[in-house]
């Protein structure tokens, strides 16, 4: 499991975020993902002055993203050179000299994908990302990268994707999944809990408190609290119930068990929610249960991706 810290530097403060990375290092926890866009900066910036104070660099294994805009017209810059800038911008804020995984988070149709690639080659050639990967490419996106990766003279293969994976959003399973075990990467999920609908939340309304009822945080929680989800979400809390756990945690042992995935992104506004969260590390779901499950929130696939 990772911890996610996009919402650092907006919801909370600097004393719930130290609790929180405590909390995760205490369990076992190293692997930490943070993007320039999380709260313009502050995030990283939090992030660093926290590793500073609490966590010798070397126990932890830090994951960055650089390219994606807020805010603007044209939402991905994968240029080299803003990526680059980019990358040095999170080092100084995260008061460090190298990241152990550095991602861009997204397709730039305006970049050409060779100069993309080769900000990713300058990075670990520098030293200043010791492995790279992408994030939010689709099938045919992260199949060409890393096939143009390998051909070319590249000292840095992508070895990882991050994207998008629960029981409600399985639309990896179709393209990017069968590229990435095809290509020799893994995928890091991010959020497990579907936006927080698999936490059984919003099965009787929407919380005053809750990121659905926040006017900015809204659009980002409303595709999954359709019928379907909402299916989905039922047979979670069913069988959260007969196991005598929470759903959140049947919801997050799913994804993290699932053939390719290395990773599941962990993102709490509290202490509480994390060690909630976390306690998903002790459960594996019987077979029957994730047997049920799968069916139940099985995707859509037709031609082409099934064979006419």
């Amino acid at each position: 499991m990772a911890l996610g810290t996009m919402t650092w530097g907006v919801d909370g403060d600097p004393d719930d975020a130290a609790a929180q990375l405590k909390t995760f290092m205490d369990a076992g926890g190293t692997l930490i993902d943070t993007a320039d866009v999380y709260a313009e900066g502050e995030s990283e910036a939090l992030l660093g002055s926290l590793l500073e104070a609490l966590v010798p660099r070397d126990e932890v294994v830090l994951a960055a993203k650089s390219g994606l805009r807020a805010g603007v017209r044209r939402r991905f810059d994968c240029s080299r050179g803003n990526l680059l800038r980019s990358l040095d911008a999170t080092l100084r804020r995260l008061g460090t000299d190298y990241v152990d995984l550095w991602q861009v988070h997204g397709f730039d149709i305006d970049t050409p994908l060779e100069e993309t690639l080769s900000a990713l080659d300058h990075a670990v050639l520098s030293g200043r990302a010791r492995y790279v990967g992408v994030s939010n490419y689709s099938g045919w996106q992260t199949a060409r990268a890393a096939t143009v990766q390998a051909a070319g003279p590249a000292r840095a293969p992508l070895i990882s994707t991050q994207m998008e994976y629960s029981l409600v959003e399985r639309g990896v399973e179709r393209e990017v999944l069968p590229a990435c075990a095809a290509l020799g990467m893994s995928l890091i999920a991010w959020s497990p809990l579907g936006r927080g609908v698999l936490t059984g939340k919003y099965r009787y309304g929407i919380p005053a408190d809750s990121r659905a009822a926040s006017p900015d945080l809204a659009e980002f929680v409303n595709p999954h609290l359709d019928a379907r989800c909402g299916g989905i979400v039922e047979s979670v809390s069913t069988a959260a119930d007969g196991l005598g756990v929470a759903p959140l945690e049947v919801a997050i042992s799913w994804v993290r068990d699932r053939p390719g995935v290395a990773s599941t992104l962990l993102g709490a506004r509290t202490v509480g929610q994390l060690v909630g969260a976390l306690s998903a590390e002790r459960l594996q779901l019987p077979y029957e249960i994730r047997a049920a499950l799968d069916d139940v929130s099985l995707p859509h696939t037709g031609y082409p991706e099934r064979p006419a």
